[in-house]
Parts: C-alpha cells; structure tokens; sequence
C-alpha cells in the first residue's frame, strides 16, 4: 500500500472523527478505534477501501496489542499513530477520589503510552514513522478544578518531550498537539466531574466547572481546520515538537512562560548560594 496509514485512536466524535474524515479525504487510510461494535461495523460499511475502524479501548492492553498486530499483519505498517483518546475531567484536588484520578490516568497517560511502546518496534523496523500525541494547552498550564486532568497531561507531555529525543536519531518523530477549547463534546458529555463537593472551593474550582460547563458549543475552536492543521503540520516536516491549536493556548501558555521565567529571575540568586564553592 502506497497511501500512508494512520492509526488514530478515539474517532466517534470531536477532533478524533474530524482527523479520521480529514485523512481519508486527504488520501491517506485511516485506521480508527470505537469502543462499541456497532459503531465500527457503521463505519466500515460507509468507508470501504478508505478507512477502517477496528473495537479497541485504551484501557484495555490486551485489545491494543491485538490491533496493533493486524494492522501490522494486514498493511505492513504504520506510518502515523495519533493518540487522541481520552477523558476530560473537572474538580478540586481535594475534591477527587483517588479511583476517580486513576480512571483519568489510564485513560490519559497509561493508555497512550502502552499504545506508544507497542507501536514503536514497528516505526524502529520501519526506520520512519509519526506519532502525534493529542495533548492540550492544559498540559503546560494548570487551572484550579483542572488539576487531575493537567497532571495526566502534563505526564503525557513529560514522557513525550523524552521520548522525541530517543527516537529521533531512529527516523521517527514526535509531535505534542496542545488544543484550546474547541466544540466538541469534551465539556459536554465528554466530561467526567468529582462526585464531592466542597464549598470552601466554589470560587476557585467551582467558578472553573461553571465557566466550563457554559462554553460548551461556544468554543472558538473547529475540529475541521484542526485536523487539516494535523495533517499538514504531519506533512511539513517540522522540527517543533509542539503545535498549539487556537488563541487562547497562545495566550495561555505564555503567561505559564512569562511566569516561569519570572521565578527564574526572582529567585536566581538563591538557586546560585546553594552550590558547592571551591
């Protein structure tokens, strides 16, 4: 198969649909993971030759290896992984179980990265190969009633930000997409909530939830040009590692920049004083 072929997981709705949608009009094949059987059989009978969508949950390694492995035994390949899927999730630190951050992290962080490892000897025999993590501007910047879900992210884009480095001499590229808001349905149905509720926090995590919840299908994002960005961030070639996706990351991460480089500077002196003087 000449077309290249992607593996995207997550594609029932949001960005995830619109990327699968865009590659297969791009001319590429689209290999999609949906976590019911009807929706899969749907799919492939509306995109026969074009794509496929194949049952598999992140959470589930089993079923990940068992996709990986027919992918590779049917087309020989793998040329994109997107690992899109994923879990939104709003509440103060206190406020979250810890089953609750569990159930976040594996589908946010062990979810991804199993289903990285397990691509990866497939790119290294390859010697070429992209894998594009679906991260957010809340993987840079953390928010008060955000904070689980900042920390899987911020995990997501540690282990990534190592990983380019590992396999870069190897062929193989790693690019950190960071998305703001956009209308899809991850502060719809798409968000999980704590189930405690504490009052000392409704003007900090309280206020979030309320400001989260009344934006949805109002955000400035469109998963369409998002996922044309993708592609064509994919095709170009570029060595940045990290692509935000809308204004308001732009906006975000440079105050989570400003404000780093403002400790530096704040406290440069007392990091000196603590080294060893000969």
């Amino acid at each position: 198969m000449n077309k290249r072929v992607w593996l995207i997981t997550g594609i029932s709705s949001g960005l995830g649909k619109a990327l699968t949608d865009a590659v297969i009009q791009s001319g590429d094949f689209a290999i999609g993971t949906l976590r019911k059987k009807e929706q899969v059989e749907l799919f492939n009978q509306q995109n026969q030759g074009k794509g496929k969508a194949v049952l598999m949950d992140v959470t589930n390694r089993q079923q990940m290896q068992d996709v990986v492995s027919s992918v590779v035994e049917e087309f020989g390949k793998i040329d994109v992984l997107v690992n899109n899927a994923g879990v939104g999730f709003i509440g103060a630190i206190e406020e979250t179980r810890l089953e609750e951050t569990r159930a976040v992290f594996e589908a946010n962080f062990f979810g991804v990265l199993e289903l990285t490892r397990l691509v990866l000897p497939v790119m290294r025999t390859q010697k070429a190969g992209t894998i594009v993590q679906i991260s957010s501007h809340g993987g840079i910047k953390a928010f008060a009633g955000f904070g689980i879900y900042n920390a899987s992210k911020f995990a997501l884009e540690g282990f990534s930000e190592a990983l380019a480095q590992e396999v870069a001499p190897l062929g193989i590229k790693v690019s950190i997409v960071q998305p703001g808001p956009f209308r899809t349905e991850f502060t719809g149905s798409g968000l999980g909530e704590a189930e405690l509720l504490i009052n000392d926090y409704d003007e900090t995590a309280g206020k979030f939830r309320g400001v989260l919840k009344s934006v949805h299908g109002k955000q400035e994002g469109d998963p369409v040009k998002a996922a044309y960005a993708i592609i064509s961030h994919v095709d170009s070639n570029s060595e940045s590692l990290r692509l935000p996706l809308g204004t308001v990351p732009l906006k975000t991460i440079q105050m989570k920049l400003d404000s780093v480089q403002n400790d530096l500077n704040s406290n440069r002196e007392i990091a000196e004083s603590v080294v060893f003087r000969n």
